[in-house]
């Protein structure tokens, strides 16, 4: 299993938002979609390996966690709107444990370090960051997790928070990527080792 936590610094933790406007009045969401996108679509097909965990810090609620599970998702489409809306249904819940939305997606009140302490328990965690070891050079296991963030890095405490739990941090190239095409370029790299 590989999956993605993507936080989502200024993502709406509410249900209020526009579907026509996922980067101004949900709070930059559409970094959060194209992640998503990135990480399930094939050409024709959807990912059943892979799973997404998206936090969302942003006003007016406490942290939000949507987890997208591949081998059971439904009713996902490759466009950000569509996507958005099932995002949204799942704001809708009001839960403080994890509840199912939709066949595939499910919503809580976990923050990041809930999170953190789940996948420490299941995965090996990788940090991608800038200033990392090149993703090229590193061994990976099958099971692994990539935390990376939206348009925004890390604050120090969230970077702080993580590297207690001692994950690899790589990189995974010579440049800055978008969140997406970091998820793209993972998919690829993991793809060549064990497909």
């Amino acid at each position: 299993m590989r999956r993605f936590i993507v936080i989502g610094h200024k993502a709406s933790t509410a249900a209020d938002f526009k579907l026509d406007d996922l980067a101004g009045g949900a709070g930059r969401l559409d970094v959060l979609l194209r992640c998503v996108n990135s990480a399930f679509f094939l050409s024709h097909d959807l990912r059943k390996d892979v799973e997404v965990i998206l936090i969302l810090q942003g006003p007016p609620s406490p942290t939000r966690t949507i987890r997208l599970v591949g081998s059971e998702l439904r009713y996902l489409n490759p466009d950000e709107r569509s996507t958005g809306a099932l995002i949204r249904n799942a704001l809708m819940k009001d839960t403080r444990s994890e509840e199912r939305s939709t066949p595939g997606i499910y919503v809580s009140s976990r923050s990041f370090q809930d999170v953190l302490g789940l996948m420490e328990q299941e995965t090996e965690l990788v940090y991608l960051k800038e200033d990392g070891q090149d993703i090229r050079l590193a061994e990976i296991p099958e099971n692994v997790t990539f935390v990376l963030s939206d348009h925004m890095d890390l604050t120090p405490d969230e970077e702080s928070l993580l590297l207690q739990y001692q994950p690899k941090v790589l990189k995974l190239g010579p440049v800055s990527y978008h969140a997406d095409h970091c998820v793209t370029i993972v998919n690829n790299e993991l793809d060549r080792r064990f497909i």
